[in-house]
């Protein structure tokens, strides 16, 4: 098994038919039919059920999938390391990003880093806070932006400034809170919640203090999905305020939550001991004359 076969299986999993990923691909029909065929025996699975017009990708096949788009990713961002070792004129930097501090930070920051390095492209991965973290210690991505907590002896990290944390909730649907922008977190207490995975034993902590056990219905780390429920009233989502220029709805209200007032901060992290390509070397640069001018 090498590059190449991952590169021809990914091919035929995203094509979902041999012959339109040889045409793809320049190969043979057959050809490619028998590599994939050797490629399963070295294997010692099967990665493909072959149908008479599309292929689906067994469980074992999936796997395969997902790991060959690390090593083909981690490969590409090994060659680019290397390509531009000195000067970080070129190449791709790869990033991961939670969906709230990606959406609200990147653009500006790569258009105006692009604009002094045009021959510099990005690799950009999404997902939740654990998603990044798993890239960021294998090697697929350099720098991840991520919400705290995070552990300080692993990453070094860029924080930028606090955030107040809010509550998205339903308007006549799941109301609460005597203020129009702002709740107590002791006015929570018997409302329904959608709280992030990360935040949970945080959150657990400052209910406890404030005298009493929050009503979590669901523990989700992704904010989209948070809202969407939200916006079914299904409960109550805690997010970060920044979220609101995210996702802004007619139907939903966002308060912030007071006394004790709450909020979590955007941290931007990267492996201790592992040297960066020049290209993120000038990238977290650009970001701490931003955060600290």
């Amino acid at each position: 098994m090498d590059i190449r076969d991952m590169k021809v299986f990914s091919a035929i999993a995203e094509e979902g038919n041999i012959s339109n990923a040889a045409k793809r691909l320049n190969i043979a029909q057959p050809a490619l039919s028998r590599q994939m065929k050797q490629l399963e025996e070295e294997l010692g699975v099967q990665l493909f059920e072959r149908g008479s017009r599309r292929i689906r990708l067994t469980e074992a096949g999936q796997l395969f999938r997902e790991r060959a788009a690390q090593i083909l990713a981690l490969a590409d961002a090994t060659a680019n390391e290397m390509s531009d070792f000195h000067s970080g004129l070129g190449g791709v930097i790869s990033l991961g990003a939670v969906t709230t501090s990606g959406v609200a930070l990147l653009p500006n920051l790569i258009s105006r880093f692009y604009q002094l390095y045009p021959n510099v492209t990005f690799q950009l991965w999404e997902g939740d806070g654990f998603r990044v973290l798993e890239l960021l210690n294998t090697g697929i991505i350099e720098v991840g932006i991520i919400r705290a907590p995070f552990d300080s002896e692993l990453y070094e990290s860029i924080l930028l400034p606090p955030e107040p944390l809010a509550v998205a909730m339903k308007k006549n649907a799941c109301y609460c809170g005597k203020r129009e922008d702002s709740v107590k977190l002791s006015e929570l207490a018997e409302q329904p919640l959608i709280i992030p995975l990360r935040w949970k034993e945080m959150f657990l902590d400052w209910c406890a203090k404030a005298g009493f056990t929050p009503k979590i219905i669901c523990v989700s780390d992704s904010i989209t999905l948070n809202i969407l429920w939200t916006k079914q009233g299904l409960g109550m989502a805690l997010v970060p305020k920044s979220t609101e220029d995210l996702f802004s709805d007619p139907s939903l209200r966002y308060k912030i939550i007071a006394e004790p007032s709450l909020a979590t901060q955007t941290a931007i992290v990267w492996l201790r001991n592992r040297r960066l390509s020049a290209s993120s070397r000038h990238f977290l640069d650009l970001l701490q004359k931003d955060i600290f001018q």
